[in-house]
């Protein structure tokens, strides 16, 4: 029974509420407008019982009247009672038709035992209901009680109440439906949050590229509702962010698997193939082995490589040392012009040497990968330029890659450090290679803490990475 009683909608429980706390204000303000009312009736009352008591002592003192109803001034319904010896020796209550009524003995006896202090109290009797009362103490030693009664009072009371009653009730009602209308209106986006939440709840996330287009629309961060809102709206935009990656990852991933297949099976295949002509063509032995060993010889390259980009994601830490690049940057134009006299090969060093610390080996790969990139890609003739700069106040150094060629594609620029990127996209290695070279000058560099960049036109390419010229190793 409970359960079905709960309100569980959030506008219920706003409405109930608010109508719950109306309905207790209400209460207070009856309660407390009652009660004030009926201490200014009391109070008012009590002056008029005063007055009447003062008209009966004199009346009695000094005219002499023997009864209630001769005494001029009061009002139908006064109690009128003398008291001498503990007993009531004189009782009565003003009627509009004889004049006076008698009491009975049980009222003339509680009458009896009021104390003469002259204040009033309330007193009920069983003959004539509540009665305000006051005692004081006559010239003769007796008692003087005067009471009026208290019907009036409570019928003003009465009448408050019932007004009350139908007021709060109506401006409750109204209340009701000026609370739903203003709860429906300011819930109205969290009701646009749960439809657009719906949306999104339909839509295929499992994989695949996924777009979510669904927005909360109109909302005012000015408001805590518009800012569930907005966040909600963020919390779309973030999710979509990291969908769209990891459709990104899962088809570079494939593109990766792919190529690497294709790369590993080309070589296999060759093996296979100068291994089956040895087999039938015994005179031809020698090639075939020169051959197998060429195709083992790359496909291991290609293996080497693949380890290396592997090691490098999982975060491997790697050597720190120191590192003069000045030196390193000489040594590999060295080479690479012993490799590519064809082309053009310069340096433009500082004067002082540069150093960083980190690991020589693979830092002096990404040399040789840029410059082999640089001979692979470009024709006979082409200059090529190794610019070294010392560390700037950020603390980076800085080394330049540069050539005259006729540039990277525009459609490979965005893609050039990825794996196995090629600009013909095709998977045929005319320039030799595995296709890996800029992928890992690209994770070298970012696990050295520093960054690779690629600037590209007609007859200007620039590779420019950045390094952190580093700290001696604490341990």
């Amino acid at each position: 029974m409970t359960s079905r009683l709960r309100v569980r909608t959030l506008r219920g429980r706003l409405i109930v509420g608010s109508l719950l706390l109306f309905t207790l204000a209400c209460g207070v303000v009856g309660v407390v407008t009652a009660l004030s009312l009926r201490g200014f009736l009391i109070s008012r009352l009590d002056q008029q019982l005063t007055a009447a008591g003062n008209r009966y002592a004199v009346s009695l003192e000094h005219h002499r009247q023997r009864g209630l109803g001769e005494v001029e001034g009061q009002s139908v319904g006064t109690l009128g009672a003398r008291i001498a010896g503990g007993r009531v020796t004189e009782c009565g209550v003003v009627s509009d038709q004889s004049g006076q009524v008698a009491l009975p003995a049980a009222d003339t006896t509680r009458l009896a035992g009021l104390p003469a202090d002259a204040r009033p109290r309330t007193l009920r009797l069983e003959s004539l209901g509540a009665y305000r009362v006051i005692a004081t103490p006559g010239r003769d030693g007796d008692i003087l009680v005067t009471g009026l009664p208290l019907r009036r009072v409570d019928d003003v009371l009465g009448r408050l109440e019932l007004i009350e009653v139908l007021v709060f009730g109506a401006v409750l009602v109204a209340s009701a439906f000026a609370v739903s209308t203003l709860v429906r209106f300011a819930l109205r986006p969290l009701r646009r949050v749960a439809a657009t939440a719906g949306q999104v709840a339909e839509l295929p996330l499992a994989s695949g590229e996924v777009t979510l287009p669904a927005r909360v629309p109109g909302t005012d961060p000015a408001t805590e509702v518009g800012q569930v809102s907005t966040a909600f709206n963020h919390m779309l935009e973030h999710v979509e962010s990291a969908l769209a990656q990891r459709h990104a990852s899962e088809d570079r991933l494939r593109r990766f698997i792919a190529d690497a297949s294709h790369e590993l099976r080309t070589p296999l295949a060759t093996i296979r193939g100068h291994a089956e002509l040895a087999r039938r063509d015994p005179s031809r032995v020698e090639r075939a082995l020169c051959r197998i060993e060429s195709e083992s010889a790359r496909m291991g390259n290609l293996v080497d490589e693949l380890l290396l980009l592997a090691r490098l994601d999982a975060g491997r830490p790697l050597a720190h040392e120191p590192v003069d690049l000045t030196r390193m940057a000489i040594d590999t134009t060295s080479d690479a012009h012993a490799a590519a006299p064809g082309h053009r090969w310069s340096l433009d060093l500082p004067e002082e040497p540069v150093t960083v610390y980190g690991d020589e080996f693979r830092l002096q790969q990404v040399v040789a990968n840029l410059l082999g990139n640089a001979h692979a890609h470009t024709p006979a003739g082409t200059e090529v330029t190794v610019r070294l700069r010392p560390a700037d106040p950020a603390g980076m150094v800085t080394l330049d890659v540069i050539d005259d060629g006729p540039g990277v594609p525009a459609g490979l620029r965005e893609d050039v450090f990825e794996r196995f990127a090629r600009g013909d996209g095709s998977r045929s290695r005319k320039a030799g290679g595995t296709g890996l070279g800029l992928a890992i000058v690209s994770a070298v560099v970012q696990a050295h803490g520093g960054t690779v960049d690629l600037s590209s036109e007609p007859g200007h390419t620039r590779f420019r990475i950045r390094l952190p010229q580093g700290e001696p190793s604490s341990g």
